[in-house]
């Protein structure tokens, strides 16, 4: 078997409304550390690490005395851009990947391509506007970042749920699930581009 590269990133992003920077390694043990200011987004990113096996450290400082749109957008661009970074020519992985997860009523399924092609299909229609403090509307800016940034296709489907917390944390659990599915290597194709266009 060759030897595989470290797949880890560093990225920072400093506009004035944000000031990111996120380390990952995509063959972590799903260690975390966030400091954002937003703690419902983190407890959603500690899904996604938790869940896909990803390492990641997350800080962010910024302009939360006016709402938390620029912080969640921004963290899932930075996001979106580290993935992308860490992955390099995608050589060997599994490329697609999908779970669904429940948790109680709450029932939800995502599932990905990274095809180099950015689309987000997210259909959820939550039961009230705000999480605690947060603001639902939010959820699809994050993803629309990450996806936009990842160059990948994601399709995030609701399938039940009445409680908007439940719902929530199905999805983000079911995206981290379906990133390592898609991210794990394939022993079968281990020196393969997945696609029959040799790049992606």
């Amino acid at each position: 078997m060759s030897s595989r590269p470290d797949r880890v990133a560093e990225v920072s992003r400093d506009t004035s409304e944000t000031k990111i920077a996120i380390k990952l390694n995509l063959d972590g043990t799903g260690k975390t550390r966030f400091e954002t200011g937003v703690p419902f987004l983190e407890h959603m990113m500690d899904q996604i690490g938790r869940h896909g096996l990803i390492d990641l450290d997350i800080s962010c400082q910024g302009d939360l005395h006016i709402d938390d749109h620029h912080t969640v957008e921004d963290i899932g661009i930075t996001l979106g851009q580290a993935v992308n970074q860490a992955i390099g020519d995608k050589q060997g992985i599994r490329r697609y990947g999908h779970a669904y997860v429940p948790l109680d009523e709450a029932l939800s399924r995502v599932v990905v391509d990274f095809s180099g092609r950015p689309t987000l299909m997210h259909s959820v229609d939550y039961r009230r506007a705000r999480i605690g403090g947060f603001d639902v509307d939010l959820f699809d800016e994050f993803f629309h970042g990450f996806v936009n940034h990842a160059r990948m296709t994601v399709h995030i489907d609701n399938i039940r749920g009445k409680n908007a917390h439940h719902i929530a944390e199905t999805i983000f659990k079911a995206f981290g699930r379906a990133l390592r599915m898609a991210l794990e290597y394939d022993e079968r194709a281990e020196n393969v581009i997945p696609s029959t266009k040799g790049s992606l």
